[in-house]
């Protein structure tokens, strides 16, 4: 099932904002924006899933391969190309790149621009200055390359992005891609003393896993999901965000009688309500519940963490706590509204900042917040979040120069190539820092502190880029969403969802994978 959201990504699907394939960001389903898959996803409107959510801003969805791209996956893939030959091992060249090897990158050309990614191939060609490197950028991916993945002579390191994003699935289980562990175990760019795997953000290194050990994926931008506000606006009611649902029900209140909705989602999209309900589901009865939802256990939607919190968001449609037409919003329409103080709450990604930028006013003092709890008897602290990695770079297995992909995204996760990437897209990376002495955006500041507020207890549901019908149609649209609406009470959405949790658990055309 390819990559992701977000995304975003990827946006689910969008290409835009700060989508892998956005102009700017990804939103799911936007065309300019930047969607939890934003990574190579494609969106029931728009120009493909970049999965997951899913680009980012960044950070992060998963385009459906053509039956031609898969058959290309399935051969074995023409004569190859001969391997340089690799070269010393040395402090300064720990992966033994080949110094006179050339080394190809191509690199999707959506809403971070190419100016980040040529800075980075510079200082490849400082540090192999008898290197070639060529370069290149298209929004094409899949009908670009997968040519070359058939007669076996891809690039050496991709971006594998957009709304012709190629199924990560596909590749993996064909063996068509390297294991990045060389570059995991190398010394990271920066400080020999660490390892790269040492030095970035939590939930990277698994999301490049399928099945085990081997790392198939790096995913380079990194997106916050959770419940998006103003903090402008919370603070003119004297409230503060609120950290257990009595406190959520409280401030829904008192927006009411101010004229003001307590919340407004992408109703056409519900998939949308997932970015603050799952992590909210993993505070109240643990990580191991969200594992279970992934792993499609049986029972799993069943669990009493899933009935607190399906009540809890049922509880704002009953209360009337959620902006009137809302089921009937896209996600621009609702993040619209949202930002012109028509309703306090949203749960989105990270790339609402860049894929909003236009409609939310300059002194709005954007902020996000993980989700509320219920009470203390949470199995998990409140700040427990959801942000996990976009835009997907691959080395395949028959690339001529493999040392010199890895070696390039060494580079590119350096303090100085992060920092490079944040100030130029408004979006996080992978490596776990490179925002210090640099002007952060009011929500990348807040993304930054709500990380920071969370630790080690960062979750990230793999459900969106395992398996994206199910998440997106069946539990997003006919579960969520019918829910939300009033059509179906928490007890039916959860015996409807499980029902297709089930079916997806048995139907052995499709790759199922599982936690470790």
């Amino acid at each position: 099932m390819g990559s992701t959201s977000g995304e975003h990504t990827t946006t689910p699907e969008g290409i835009g904002t700060t989508s892998p394939e956005g102009v700017g960001t990804t939103s799911p389903e936007g065309v300019g924006t930047t969607s939890p898959e934003g990574v190579g996803t494609t969106s029931p409107e728009g120009v493909g899933r970049r999965s997951l959510i899913k680009r980012s801003v960044a950070l992060g969805l998963v385009s459906v391969p053509t039956m031609s791209f898969l058959s290309a996956c399935a051969s074995s893939g023409g004569g190859g190309q001969e391997k340089a030959k690799a070269g010393k091992k040395t402090k300064q060249n720990p992966l033994g790149v080949n110094d006179t090897a050339q080394m190809e990158f191509v690199l999707f050309d959506g809403g971070f621009g190419k100016e980040y990614a040529q800075d980075a191939v510079k200082i490849y060609q400082k540090d192999f200055p008898k290197a070639k490197v060529k370069f290149s950028a298209t929004q094409k991916i899949q009908s670009t390359l997968q040519p070359r993945f058939n007669q076996g002579n891809p690039p050496d390191l991709i971006d594998n992005s957009g709304a012709e994003q190629m199924d990560m699935g596909v590749l993996v289980s064909r063996n068509q891609l390297a294991d990045l562990t060389p570059l995991l175990d190398a010394p990271s760019y920066d400080d020999p003393s660490k390892k790269v795997r040492d030095t970035l953000r939590p939930g990277i290194v698994e999301m490049g896993q399928f099945d085990g050990n081997p790392v198939w994926i790096m995913y380079y931008a990194y997106t916050v999901y959770g419940v998006w506000y103003s903090q402008k606006l919370l603070d003119s009611l004297d409230e503060k965000y609120p950290e257990t649902w009595d406190e959520m029900l409280k401030v829904c209140e008192k927006a009411k009688k101010k004229g003001i909705a307590g919340w407004t989602y992408a109703g056409k999209y519900p998939y949308y309500l997932p970015f603050s309900l799952y992590p909210m589901i993993g505070k109240v009865g643990g990580r191991e519940v969200l594992d279970a939802i992934d792993n499609l256990e049986p029972n799993a939607w069943k669990h009493p963490a899933v009935k607190a919190c399906f009540e809890a968001y049922y509880e704002l449609y009953k209360k009337g706590y959620v902006l009137k037409g809302t089921p009937g919003l896209d996600h621009i329409q609702s993040q619209t509204a949202w930002a012109q103080g028509k309703a306090l709450f949203i749960p989105n990604g990270s790339w609402v900042e860049n894929e909003s930028a236009n409609v939310i006013p300059a002194d709005f003092d954007l902020a996000v917040s993980a989700p509320s709890g219920i009470d203390s008897s949470d199995k998990m602290p409140f700040g427990t979040i959801w942000a996990s990695g976009g835009e997907p770079f691959i080395v395949p297995a028959k690339a001529q120069n493999p040392q010199g992909g890895m070696e390039q995204l060494r580079i590119m996760l350096s303090e100085a190539s992060s920092k490079n990437f944040t100030t130029k897209v408004k979006s996080l990376t992978a490596f776990n820092g490179g925002t210090t002495g640099i002007s952060l955006t009011p929500g990348l500041k807040s993304g930054v502190a709500a990380l920071e507020k969370a630790g080690s207890n960062v979750l990230n549901p793999r459900l969106q880029d395992w398996y994206v019908q199910l998440e997106k149609e069946k539990i997003g649209v006919s579960g969520l969403g019918e829910m939300m609406a009033g059509r179906i009470t928490p007890a039916e959405a959860i015996k409807r969802i499980q029902g297709f949790a089930d079916e997806t658990a048995k139907d052995t055309s499709i790759k199922h994978y599982k936690h470790q």
